[in-house]
């Protein structure tokens, strides 16, 4: 995009925020040597959300293949020179270092059909709402439920599938069980339990792998800021 980037990847070793600042951070140093400009290149800090569900995996793949379009920039996502969505859509075998395969490999079993349905989806969401990822960290998860809510057949099957459960060996909540999670812990202050601390612990973090702050996360949950770093001290 002209002013930042979405990059959905699969890290192989830890590490991956300060590399990711250290790469931003040369390429921008590049660039504007290059170009002679000063200030700052991209719109925004870094940021990252862990995909700990199916339905967030493939809502994250949508969005960024969409934002061109939302962005005004084209009219169809093919036309954007910089996405990759023709690696997901081509029914040619397109040489890329992007692998689409796990992605895909969530809409079924054979490769001519996944196409068809990325295709499909990617199609028909061009006119939903969704936020802006730079303005708001739960963008991923608001646009997810939009899909959730126009596309249940798709999204009542990821639920059951569970490949990115089994490719991380965790049993995560996906975004309806953190909602139901969150009302049931709105009264929390009255229970105290080693239960309860455990359960409000293991809710933060889901909140932090999403990519929300501890600010947001204290909003979302009714609390203060230093009640969230609490409950992590736990």
């Amino acid at each position: 995009m002209p002013n930042h980037v979405h990059l959905l990847l699969r890290p192989c070793e830890t590490g991956l925020h300060e590399a990711m600042r250290d790469l931003f951070a040369r390429y921008a140093m590049m660039f504007n040597r290059k170009y002679e400009r000063k200030g700052h290149l991209f719109g925004g800090p870094y940021r990252q959300a862990v995909c700990l569900d199916d339905s967030y995996l493939l809502a994250a793949s949508l969005y960024i293949h969409l934002n061109p379009v939302r962005a005004g920039l084209v009219l169809d996502p093919r036309e954007y020179r910089w996405s990759s969505v023709n690696v997901y859509q081509s029914s040619n075998e397109v040489t890329s270092f992007v692998k689409s395969s796990f992605v895909l490999g969530l809409l079924g079993n054979d490769l001519k059909e996944q196409r068809e349905i990325y295709t499909k989806l990617l199609h028909d969401s061009m006119g939903l709402e969704s936020d802006d990822a730079l303005e708001k960290s739960d963008a991923v998860s608001f646009f997810r439920k939009i899909l959730a809510k126009n596309f249940p057949n798709v999204f009542s099957l990821l639920r059951k599938q569970k490949h990115v459960a089994r490719l991380t060996g965790l049993e995560l909540l996906d975004d309806e069980e953190i909602d139901n999670k969150i009302q049931e812990m709105r009264g929390w202050k009255t229970k105290n339990t080693p239960e309860e601390k455990k359960a409000r612990k293991f809710l933060v973090q889901q909140l932090i792998a999403r990519g929300y702050k501890r600010k947001e996360i204290a909003g979302k949950l009714g609390v203060s800021v230093k009640t969230v770093y609490n409950i992590l001290k736990v």
